[in-house]
């Protein structure tokens, strides 16, 4: 039987556990924290169930896809629930619930703008094209050359596909008003780029917002990744947990041994070496190339590295109040200071921001089991730049005594003398537990020039059985397409071999 080694259990390496036991291999998954899921951990506390990472559910149609693979459904491993509203938008003088019902959006879009409830019917249409042939044809691409993309429906449609459009100019195009426009903005931030440099085509997430809805599974997000476990196990993956991998041995090209350090009962560092056929890297790319390989076996430079345009990072508070809050939502997005000001802080002269923009997730409006009777269980974020220094308590608490104070303004409730449990998370800490280039949060940013075939590679061009999945390859950042990225490799993988 042939053996693959997995470096990393998030997303996109429980996915490509899966295909690989599928497809009759002996696979084993070497994780470095003591539970799967990587940034999609969970974390408990004093009777708070918190998950650390992805907070929504976009795309159910891609979840519902993986399982069916292995002939399971998703109702097999949790259950969902439409969120409507789904989700609410402060602005500076002003809040909007954006209503689950499209006609009730376009009635809302009509409202604030004459004529943008059928300049929103327009954009949609679009948007749904964008989204049907790029999770059917696009994401489905390895990225190896641009020959796969040599497709006549592609071609035909490639001027349609706003390619070379920015994502800010196609939405000037149909809204002129601002608060409308930053609405159908918001979902690229988390992509990984300001809207002038993100392509028209990403336009398709609108179409997963709008169209698709926003959903939550009981039990939260982790609820996934306890599926996608459950899935590989009993498809007979073995999985290896506290096992931090060390090095790659390379011989003559080829990758021979996984090194794993495990910590014993006695505090003693121990060395466990698995021998495999295939090695798949599902942990950060960079840290792969950079700290497991010999030089000679890199694909990338550290210049080339340096010149990636990094999505961002975040600082992140995970927060329990011992009483429950009135009139919130699930998910709150803060768009009460500017949006311009805070993207450039990101993105374009890298620094912590001087009045940030932040998002609130509060999943015990949802969901009874995640945080103790009579409480509240919040998640704040703030997307920052990766790769900033001084990430200090002090740096995080001033963060932290703005954002509840403007949440508190808004909401109308007090919340900082209910906090019974608070958690800090940021830059260092995406570093130290899952070895993030810059502290990176969501992988590449997907800027044109980091577009398929543009992005790092999925197989590597040294080490002829080494490759690679998740959010530093193809097809890119977030939870639907990491699980794409574990199919995708796969696939190369038994092509190959």
């Amino acid at each position: 039987m042939k053996t693959v080694v997995i470096i990393g259990s998030g997303f996109a390496g429980l996915s490509a556990a899966c295909f690989m036991a599928k497809a009759g291999w002996q696979v084993t998954v070497l994780e470095k924290q003591p539970m799967p899921g990587g940034r999609a951990r969970q974390l408990q506390a004093e009777g708070f169930t918190f998950d650390m990472g992805p907070s929504w559910y976009w795309m159910p149609g891609v979840f519902e896809r993986f399982f069916n693979c292995f002939g399971k459904k998703v109702a097999d491993y949790y259950q969902l629930d439409r969120l409507d509203p789904s989700y609410r938008i402060y602005w500076p003088n002003s809040c909007m619930d954006i209503p689950a019902d499209y006609n009730s959006l376009e009635k809302l879009f009509e409202d604030i703008e004459i004529g943008s409830g059928i300049m929103l019917d327009k954009f949609m249409k679009e948007a749904q094209y964008k989204y049907e042939v790029g999770i059917n044809k696009l994401v489905h691409k390895p990225g190896q050359s641009i020959t796969e993309f040599a497709d006549v429906d592609l071609i035909k449609g490639l001027f349609n596909l706003d390619v070379f459009t920015s994502m800010k100019a196609h939405i000037g195009k149909y809204f002129k008003n601002k608060q409308l426009q930053q609405l159908l903005e918001f979902p690229v931030l988390f992509l990984g780029a300001l809207p002038e440099k993100t392509p028209a085509l990403y336009s398709l997430m609108n179409y997963a917002d709008i169209k698709l809805g926003t959903w939550y599974p009981q039990g939260g997000m982790y609820k996934i990744v306890l599926g996608m476990h459950q899935l590989a196990t009993e498809l007979g993956v073995t999985f290896h947990f506290n096992h931090n991998v060390v090095k790659i041995d390379i011989e003559a090209g080829v990758a021979k041994k996984v090194v794993a350090e495990t910590v014993n009962s006695h505090q003693q560092i121990i060395n466990t070496t698995f021998e495999t056929d295939v090695v798949v890297g599902g942990a950060d790319y960079h840290f792969i190339e950079s700290k497991l390989l010999p030089l000679e076996s890199r694909s990338y430079t550290d210049k080339y590295w340096n010149k990636r345009v990094m999505a961002p990072s975040g600082l992140l508070y995970y927060v329990g109040l011992n009483k429950k809050l009135k009139n919130i939502l699930h998910h709150t997005l803060f768009f009460d200071v500017s949006f311009d000001e805070h993207g450039k802080e990101i993105y374009t002269t890298p620094q912590w921001p001087t009045n940030p923009l932040f998002y609130v997730s509060a999943t015990s409006v949802s969901d009874n089991s995640v945080a103790p009777e009579g409480c509240e269980n919040l998640f704040f974020l703030i997307p920052v730049a990766s790769g900033l220094q001084n990430d200090t308590e002090e740096v995080r608490d001033k963060y932290f005594t703005a954002v509840i104070k403007r949440y508190e303004d808004k909401i109308g409730q007090s919340v900082k003398d209910a906090i019974i449990y608070k958690k800090s998370y940021s830059v260092s800490n995406f570093i130290e537990d899952y070895n993030a280039f810059k502290g990176n949060a969501y992988g590449l940013a997907n800027t044109l020039m980091q577009t398929a075939v543009l992005k790092p590679a999925c197989r590597s061009k040294k080490v002829t059985n080494l490759f690679y999945t998740g959010q530093l390859t193809v097809p890119g950042p977030g939870v639907p397409p990491s699980l794409i990225s574990g199919e995708v490799v796969a696939k190369e993988i038994l092509k190959q071999f």
